[in-house]
């Protein structure tokens, strides 16, 4: 039975996640860090269900960074099996509830396979309206935002304008609403290069359990820190402002 927050977040909230812990999770149980990539697609499969029933409208999450081509072959190779895998096994799911799948980042150093695997899932879930499904992969946000730049050239271009054309660079189909929590496992205190863009006035929850162990709760935890907090986007409180102006 899935549980339900004692104090849910507000509907369609852009819920962003560093997956973070998979390696270390193996290693402190005697496994093949693969087996910690495996336990943490387990992990994902979890807290997508948990955030569309919570009423999620986007939820991002950080599978693959442009720096991690950086690891061993061998891991790069299990996480890029995993993923194959995951996309074709998942289609079926998201489409029966709704849930529309971007793979946001770079698609020239994937290979041909796992790019038409992608493709025929966007493809397949576009019609999803429930949730929007974000899966960062060879992602990196200063890469996406120079990528942008260069297409802005010389010109001027507004805020709106200058994300379209971050969803270019990083095959996203249209703008998002920006990130209003982002979330990220496994102890550390970083974004990594995730989402800078977007985040600019998201809530940060550090937590310190490992992605594989990563659940409901935890996500019900973080959506309750949310509330907790008051959100000004550079504005005074509502009772300073109507102090101040003597009302």
């Amino acid at each position: 039975m899935q549980s339900t927050p004692s104090h849910p977040a507000p509907a369609g909230l852009h819920v962003a996640i560093i997956m973070d812990g998979n390696g270390r999770w193996a290693e402190a149980r005697g496994l093949p860090r693969s087996a910690g990539h495996a336990a943490g697609v387990e992990a994902m499969r979890r807290v997508v269900t948990a955030a569309r029933t919570r009423g999620l409208g986007t939820l991002t999450l950080f599978a693959f960074s442009a720096d991690n081509w950086q690891r061993p072959r061998e891991e790069v190779a299990a996480l890029m099996r995993l993923l194959r895998e995951g996309l074709e096994r998942e289609v079926e799911r998201c489409v029966a509830h709704g849930v529309r799948l971007s793979i946001v980042g770079r698609r020239d150093r994937l290979t041909p396979d796992l790019v038409a695997i992608v493709e025929r899932a966007e493809r397949l879930t576009a019609p999803g309206r429930a949730m929007r499904l974000r899966i960062a992969l060879d992602y990196s946000a200063r890469g996406a935002i120079l990528g942008a730049a260069r297409l802005c050239g010389a010109r001027a271009v507004t805020a709106a304008e200058f994300e379209t054309l971050l969803g270019l660079v990083t095959h996203d189909g249209e703008p998002v609403h920006p990130v209003d929590l982002l979330v990220r496992t496994g102890g550390e205190q970083r974004l990594s290069d995730f989402l800078l863009w977007e985040s600019a006035y998201a809530e940060l929850v550090f937590i310190d359990r490992m992605w594989p162990d990563f659940g409901e709760a935890d996500l019900d935890e973080a959506l309750a820190e949310f509330c907790r907090r008051e959100r000004r986007f550079g504005h005074l409180p509502h009772a300073e402002a109507t102090g101040a102006a003597g009302v």
